[in-house]
């Protein structure tokens, strides 16, 4: 995973001495360096590159290696799994800025090659592999990313930066599932994972790039790799993670807004047209996010991100509430859909620059690597339990559990603003 070699750096931008930038289109050019340029292209290419495999893998599977969808669940599962723990360990190891360099580079490449190997394969315990490394791979430098992005742009602009990588990253979202439509029409589903690699090696260049425009880091004595935790959890940060912890855990996978839609209009439309008219839905979902998320980051930086993530959270408890309604008529899903998207481009936006904002500089990977975590785990927690309730009782009760989760967040995150804790965060 480690690439020696990339700590030469050749600076043009200003120094983190000018972090005193205001928020006016005059400090566009303090704000997108070639560093904030080089990562969000990182995070645009590296999410076509992986989500190509990713919209093909079911196929693959179940059409061409004759696989039960058990496997893909199993795959999946043991995937996210191993890429939340990556994204912990990577946070300490993160820390240390030269090694977040390598992490980010090698995390970048490595990702790209296994994720395109899989259009190789001849066995499902061969996809299950590289699957698994590619995602443990993706884990790992997630917040190395994130910490590098802290270190190429003034204090004052971390939402716009971090709005701005989110788009990028939400826009590959919805890039990579339209190649991929393009490429198995034209060369195959097996040469369309392949050529997967592309974008992700582009997305390793683009990193490179990123690093040869920031500061060379001060030479610093070796210290030993630790897990830090609580260190992370003083000052401001400690009230905004338990709001962020009640949010993630009713975050539920955008998978399962996927599925509530298909089978609320599979009665009027028929299995195939309501599975487009899903995914249709869910297109509208990323391009909200896409467009919200550089917004978000604007407002963060001028109100703070507290009163970005309630307005990020309120847009999902609608959402989800919305989702509680029977409807067969798509024009009347698209606005959850929309909404949704709204709210994971002003949390996520939010939760990055808090993060960066107040977690001490010679922790700040450690305190991506246990926001990263709790996303992770939150998630799984969402997913799970909204399943089983789904199953047992219905998906009303299911989004209903969803939205008390949100509540939940609002009230904690309310209590931080009225406290005047991290405000301006």
């Amino acid at each position: 995973m480690a690439t020696a070699g990339w700590h030469t750096a050749r600076v043009t931008a200003p120094e983190h001495a000018e972090r005193g930038d205001d928020t006016s289109n005059a400090g566009t050019r303090e704000w997108m360096t070639p560093g904030v340029a080089g990562i969000g292209t990182a995070s645009f290419l590296a999410d076509v590159g992986h989500e190509i495999p990713t919209a093909l893998l079911p196929s693959l599977l179940t059409s061409t290696l004759g696989a039960p969808a058990s496997a893909l669940g199993a795959i999946e599962g043991v995937s996210d799994a191993l890429a939340g723990i990556a994204r912990f360990g990577g946070g300490a190891l993160a820390d240390e800025p030269a090694r977040r360099r390598n992490i980010a580079v090698g995390g970048y490449t490595t990702t790209a090659v296994l994720s395109a190997g899989i259009g190789a394969t001849t066995g499902v315990w061969q996809v299950a592999v590289l699957r698994a490394g590619a995602w443990t791979a993706r884990g790992l430098r997630v917040p190395a990313r994130n910490a590098l992005l802290a270190d190429v742009v003034p204090a004052k602009a971390y939402g716009r930066a971090y709005g701005f990588e989110r788009s990028m990253d939400n826009l590959g979202a919805i890039g990579g599932p339209l190649l991929a439509i393009a490429l198995v029409a034209t060369v195959g589903t097996r040469w369309a994972i392949g050529l997967s690699v592309i974008p992700g090696l582009l997305a390793a260049l683009a990193i490179i790039y990123a690093i040869r425009h920031t500061a060379r880091p001060k030479p610093a004595a070796k210290r030993p790799l630790r897990i830090v935790i609580r260190p992370v959890l003083v000052g401001p940060l400690r009230p905004l993670f338990a709001g962020i912890t009640a949010f993630e855990i009713g975050n539920v996978a955008a998978t399962l807004l996927i599925l509530r839609a298909s089978e609320l209009l599979e009665p009027d439309h028929g299995q195939d047209r309501a599975t487009t008219l899903a995914l249709g839905l869910y297109v509208a979902y990323n391009v909200a996010a896409t467009l919200t998320s550089f917004p978000a980051g604007q407002h963060t930086d001028r109100r703070g991100a507290t009163r970005v993530l309630l307005a990020g959270t309120a847009a999902f408890a609608v959402a989800y509430l919305w989702f509680t309604q029977d409807t067969a008529n798509w024009a009347m899903l698209l606005p959850a859909f929309v909404l949704a998207g709204i709210g994971i481009g002003c949390v996520e936006t939010a939760e990055h620059a808090a993060v960066a904002t107040h977690a001490p500089e010679d922790i700040r990977g450690s305190a991506f690597g246990l926001l990263a975590a709790i996303q992770s785990l939150g998630n799984l927690a969402a997913s799970l339990i909204a399943g089983i309730l789904w199953t047992a009782l219905s998906p009303t009760w299911a989004f209903a559990y969803l939205a008390a989760w949100m509540l939940l967040a609002l009230i904690i995150l309310a209590t931080t603003t009225s406290r005047g804790a991290p405000a301006s965060a």
